[in-house]
């Protein structure tokens, strides 16, 4: 179960490569959106595995849980829907959820953004056991990391979270291969970080110091989706600094070279 994107595709691939026999993969519909050329269901039929939606699962377990009688795992790879109960009871092994945010700390959406608005100076990745609420289940392992999140973006932030992510799903998914027992610690209290929590820092406002006009800046940069934001005549406008211009004039003339 996951995103449109490389690394989830990734993911699947290396399931695939270690023997393992995919039932279902559940990817984003056609209205979502995706990124071009990488939409996981379309690489998930090509491997020959059915596709379908969550709740097409659930109706099946409802109608006939034998159905799916003999599934040993669920993962989710940066799905981001809450899994319900009878897909969590449904495995033999484990439900497993792999979050690119240290848990418990960053529970929830955009967990990129609040680590720069907060200035953190480490990053994090987890898989944890899925339970009914959103990332609160027990931890299986939590993976940090040391970073200037003065020199990072949203989105910069994301792409190296991600390659640390596949790592330890590899872990983690190379353990169970091998029948080694999956340890887990119960989470201590956590924050749960909203979508309206998101759109409401992302704003700039008139008494925001030039700093955390700046920190903004990198904390939503995540192109093409708005980032830190204005609205004018009622129209919103995301906000660019010379930093970020030149870091975008960089990338595009290394590649032009290619």
């Amino acid at each position: 179960m996951g995103k449109d994107k490389p690394v989830v595709i990734e993911a699947l691939k290396f399931l695939v490569e270690n023997g393992f026999d995919i039932a279902k993969v559940v990817g984003p519909l056609e209205n979502q959106p995706i990124y071009k050329g990488r939409k996981l269901n379309d690489v998930a039929k090509k491997l020959g595995i059915e596709t379908t939606t969550d709740e097409k699962l659930y109706e099946i377990i409802e109608k006939d849980k034998k159905i799916l009688e003999n599934i040993d795992l669920v993962v989710s790879f940066l799905y981001w829907k809450k899994i319900k109960k009878p897909l969590i009871e449904l495995p033999k092994i484990a439900c497993i959820n792999f979050h690119s945010s240290p848990l418990p700390e960053f529970r929830g959406v955009n967990g990129y953004s609040f680590a720069i608005m907060q200035d953190l100076d480490y990053w994090g990745v987890s898989a944890h056991l899925v339970d009914e609420s959103f990332d609160a289940g027990k931890i299986i392992k939590v993976k940090k990391f040391n970073i200037d999140l003065k020199k990072e973006t949203a989105f910069s932030l994301e792409q190296r979270s991600q390659k640390e992510l596949f790592q330890l799903y590899k872990e983690i998914i190379s353990q169970i291969k091998n029948k080694k027992n999956i340890e887990t610690v119960p989470q201590e209290n956590g924050i749960y970080y909203s979508m309206e929590k998101f759109e409401e820092l992302r704003k700039i406002s008139e008494n925001d110091s030039l700093e955390d006009i700046e920190r903004k800046i990198r904390a939503f940069w995540y192109p093409p989706h708005g980032g830190a934001n204005i609205k004018l005549k009622g129209e919103e406008f995301t906000l660019v600094n010379k930093k970020l211009l030149e870091e975008i004039r960089d990338m595009y003339w290394k590649a032009l070279k290619k």
